[in-house]
């Protein structure tokens, strides 16, 4: 399954939206609206190897929260990233096969790269 996960409120997520031109059998999926399931942060976790990587430490909740990302397990990062769309470092596309994580400039470059290839 190819999918783009993305929250309809962020301007970045929009942005790289745009800039990606993601072809049609790219399910579009708003985080806020669709909540992360199970089976969907399974494929992220083996694609990235820990659920931790997965997890956006700038998000307004997780300072609310004050977590201690030197206390972080990899089963409370799991739990957090089920219980809140927020938490889900953003955007995330998954296609043929492929996973990328992030809205850094080399995280975008190489998706791009790959969905102009495939």
């Amino acid at each position: 399954m190819n999918y783009f996960l993305f929250l309809s409120s962020c301007y970045t997520c929009k942005r790289i939206l745009e800039e990606l031109i993601l072809p049609k059998e790219v399910d579009l999926i708003d985080i806020k609206k669709d909540t992360l399931t199970e089976e969907q942060l399974a494929i992220l976790h083996k694609a990235v190897g820990s659920y931790e990587a997965l997890i956006n430490k700038r998000a307004q909740l997780f300072k609310q929260r004050q977590i201690d990302t030197k206390k972080l397990t990899e089963e409370n990062a799991k739990n957090l990233l089920l219980d809140h769309y927020t938490f889900l470092k953003r955007p995330v596309l998954v296609y043929r096969n492929k996973v990328f994580v992030g809205n850094s400039k080399t995280v975008v470059a190489e998706a791009k790269k790959w969905v102009d290839e495939h």
